[in-house]
């Protein structure tokens, strides 16, 4: 059966802006000897299988090597302690690849899943400004950046990511991250218009 998922993503990592592991499909090495990392997916709509998980948010928290293409990446999950154990077994399946998708590529680079944490999750986009706190240990927000005489935010488009081909140049605006996987300041953030399809056993690329 089919899923789908639409709405908002943005990531905050330890890289210098702009996030050369983003733009460069993780062939890029990360401006620092590992790249710690904040992934936020808010769905405005979606369908898993059946599953409506329509208005929640997850997290994904890593920690991978200066290369990501290279794999061995840690990763965890914080999870809406607003879905149900349906919600939470379909997306979990969906963000670990299992229904394939967008997702199917990068979840082989994983080596090691620090497990799923359900905690109360705020998420909020206003303007430029996209915000999320998730539990009382994990507060970032990132900015869509505007530079020199532009009136718009820089966009790159052509990116090999599994949220989207497009993705919004982002400062951070704060970061506040105590994990498990112990990570450095965060300085990077992009912003991308989240367009997830799949479908189990297929790798469709995001629309």
């Amino acid at each position: 059966m089919a899923w789908k998922i639409d709405g908002t993503y943005f990531e905050n990592c330890s890289c210098e802006m702009v996030c050369p592991c983003t733009t460069s499909g993780f062939a890029a090495k990360a401006s620092y000897d590992r790249c710690n990392f904040l992934l936020v997916f808010h769905i405005d709509r979606g369908t898993i299988e059946g599953t409506d998980v329509t208005g929640l948010t997850v997290g994904l928290i890593g920690d991978t090597p200066q290369v990501m293409i290279n794999g061995d990446w840690h990763l965890g999950v914080l999870m809406d302690d607003k879905a149900s154990k349906d919600q939470q077994d379909a997306l979990v399946a969906v963000f670990a690849g299992q229904k394939g998708g967008p997702m199917a590529g990068p979840a082989t680079l994983v080596s090691k899943i620090l497990g799923v944490e359900r905690v109360p999750m705020k998420y909020a986009d206003k303007g430029r400004e996209h915000t999320a706190s998730m539990g009382p240990d994990i507060h970032v927000g990132v900015e869509d950046f505007v530079g020199g005489t532009l009136t718009a935010p820089q966009q790159v488009v052509g990116v090999a990511h599994p949220a989207n081909s497009t993705l919004t140049i982002a400062k951070t605006t704060k970061s506040r991250v105590k994990a498990k996987t112990g990570f450095s300041k965060r300085r990077c953030g992009a912003v991308m218009v989240l367009d997830f399809t799949g479908s189990s056993g297929a790798m469709p690329p995001p629309s």
